[in-house]
């Protein structure tokens, strides 16, 4: 028995034709959307609200924190608009729900003279550097977990967590599970890319976000009720659950963006299958950070990222054989037939217009 959920980072374009990034919006200017936006009281305690108390609904401001000389939030630097869904029992229902969560904020958004954008890095800027500089307080919490020491990271980064769990599993079967998602990572994300652009140009590659934040940040991680079950390393592969619905969850962070919320059904139903799986045997605690950058250049052109994608798609079909989720895999089959991501069409797309704003203003067009 699984349960899924899917956490989306929106990226926005403003009236004036503009990446609408911490460069150039204020907390504010999101927030009046997500104020805006509805409140679902069966939500809770389901989703959790967060120290900072940003997190309030499905949709929430995602960006810099900023403390003063205490936990307390003075200031929030906003990246975009993340949507969370809650717990489902199937893939279609964790869909429907981010699919019906995107149209509202997508209306709301436009009310406001904003449009989302698919990207997964920031197109114009490779580096986000806190102002003012972060005060005491702030440097000595950032040295409390590998992820707080790479927070600057997130913040030119656009991606879902794709979160699995499955009813009955130890944790020492959920951080095999992580490792195992780890470790086959670098050859399951090209089917997700789409950050090719940097600095206000063409990358060389498919995924900058990968590129730069994959090694430094967890490809995977896994939610444990008990401090003494935590692994140390860094990046961190285990984390301690902070309310009792993330308790056993799987959560794969590496996958960049998809518009198409179909490709989310696709990415979940691999996810399942590799799960279930019991012949792949490779396992990782940390990402392998120079397979995600060669994984990141060269996608599905390099043979044996393709070759290793086509295995675990092999395995997964066997493994889903009389499950009706194998139908979700088509997507992926489609992109490995072809050695293509969905980075390809976003460099069709930008060579046709040579501007990247006019590339994104055609992402989210379905």
């Amino acid at each position: 028995m699984f349960h899924f959920g899917i956490e989306h980072e929106v990226a926005f374009i403003n009236n004036a034709g503009n990446f609408a990034d911490f460069s150039n919006v204020k907390f504010n200017d999101f927030n009046q959307i997500v104020e805006k936006l509805p409140v679902y009281q069966d939500d809770y305690p389901e989703l959790r609200i967060g120290d900072a108390g940003i997190k309030q609904k499905r949709w929430y401001i995602e960006g810099f924190e900023r403390f003063a000389d205490s936990e307390k939030v003075i200031e929030c630097v906003p990246k975009g608009i993340e949507i969370r869904t809650t717990i489902n029992p199937d893939i279609h229902s964790a869909i429907a729900e981010l699919s019906e969560s995107f149209r509202l904020l997508r209306e709301t958004a436009a009310e406001y003279g904003f449009s989302p954008a698919l990207i997964s890095f920031n197109p114009h800027y490779d580096a986000f550097a806190p102002n003012p500089p972060l005060n005491e307080y702030e440097t000595k919490r950032r040295q409390a977990s590998p992820e707080k020491q790479t927070a600057n990271i997130p913040m030119l980064t656009y991606g879902p967590d794709l979160n699995i769990s499955m009813v009955g599993l130890s944790t020492e079967r959920i951080i095999d599970i992580g490792k195992k998602l780890t470790y086959y990572s670098p050859y399951i994300i090209p089917f997700s890319y789409s950050s090719p652009f940097y600095q206000g140009r063409l990358w060389e590659g498919f995924s900058v976000r990968t590129f730069v934040r994959t090694g430094r940040r967890p490809a995977a991680m896994v939610f444990l009720e008990k401090q003494q079950e935590l692994i140390k390393s860094i990046p961190s592969l285990t984390k301690i659950a902070r309310i009792p619905a993330e308790i056993g969850r799987i959560e794969f962070k590496a996958f960049d963006s998809c518009s198409n919320f179909s490709m989310y059904a696709a990415l979940l139903a691999l996810l399942k299958g590799i799960v279930l799986d019991e012949s792949l045997s490779g396992r990782a605690i940390v990402p392998d950070a120079q397979k995600h950058q060669l994984s990141a250049q060269e996608g599905f052109d390099n043979e044996e990222i393709f070759q290793n994608a086509k295995l675990i798609l092999q395995v997964v079909e066997t493994t889903l054989k009389n499950d009706p989720d194998i139908n979700l895999l088509a997507p992926l089959k489609t992109f490995l037939e072809k050695r293509e991501t969905p980075a390809h069409e976003l460099i069709r797309l930008y060579k046709n217009t040579n501007s990247i704003e006019a590339t994104l203003k055609q992402t989210y067009i379905n």
